[in-house]
């Protein structure tokens, strides 16, 4: 199955509401109107059976489980292998067994652990906001925890061949891109490209990409990149 180039996309926070009737996001804007059908438009455009497709969280507003399977059914009919990992505003996403028995085949969750597509590793955690308060501390602190039994089984999966990518939903760094344990952790695992989200809206100041020690690091969210797909690696 793995023995063309695969190509790795990236997209995060569609926000689907497919299961919910009060969270349109064109009310945020104009980059959000019609921008899910930008984005299945150009997914299936460029989109491979073989491909993957990681979704960098805040997939669906869905609160519970229930209400999100509109939205898991949806991205589940597009092209290519996907795997995703927690956003903050996926508070449907309940115990990890019921995820992936609602997920499916070849739709893979990131908790605490890596899954290996072929050649292509993914680990990753949710992480959190780089604030001053005791509870954002406390968060970071488990969010660290996590990364690290991730990066922990990738590296018993790993082989010679094999690509990495970090997946998370917060920005593993501040505003000014300064170091911190999030991003000596994966140079230290040696990844070859970390994506994450959260950060979106017409006022947001972001580079789409930006390298700390070698390693790419790609914002995904849908409306800073033109509701089309990143791609980031050919493996």
């Amino acid at each position: 199955m793995y023995n063309k180039v695969m190509k790795v996309f990236a997209v995060s926070d569609l926000h689907l509401s497919g299961g919910v009737s009060d969270k349109p996001m064109d009310i945020f804007g104009e980059s959000w109107q019609g921008y899910m059908e930008a984005v299945e438009e150009d997914w299936r455009a460029r989109v491979g059976e073989e491909d993957v497709v990681l979704l960098a969280g805040d997939l669906s507003w869905g609160m519970h489980l229930h209400e999100a399977l509109p939205d898991i059914e949806r991205v589940r009919r597009l092209p290519g292998i996907k795997a995703i990992v927690r956003g903050n505003h996926d508070y449907w996403w309940s115990s990890i067994g019921k995820v992936r028995a609602a997920l499916g085949e070849n739709f893979y969750a990131v908790q605490n652990d890596c899954v290996r597509i072929g050649r292509l590793l993914v680990c990753g955690s949710r992480l959190w906001q780089f604030g001053q308060s005791d509870e954002d501390m406390k968060l970071l602190e488990r969010e660290k925890q996590r990364l690290a039994l991730s990066l922990q089984h990738m590296r018993s999966l790993r082989r010679e061949e094999d690509s990495v990518v970090v997946m998370c939903h917060y920005p593993p760094f501040n505003v000014r891109y300064e170091d911190n344990d999030f991003t000596a952790m994966i140079a230290e695992a040696k990844a070859d490209a970390v994506v994450y989200g959260h950060l979106h809206g017409k006022n947001t100041r972001a580079e789409i990409i930006v390298r700390k020690r070698g390693i790419p690091y790609y914002l995904t969210s849908c409306d800073l990149i033109g509701n089309k797909l990143l791609q980031i690696l050919d493996i």
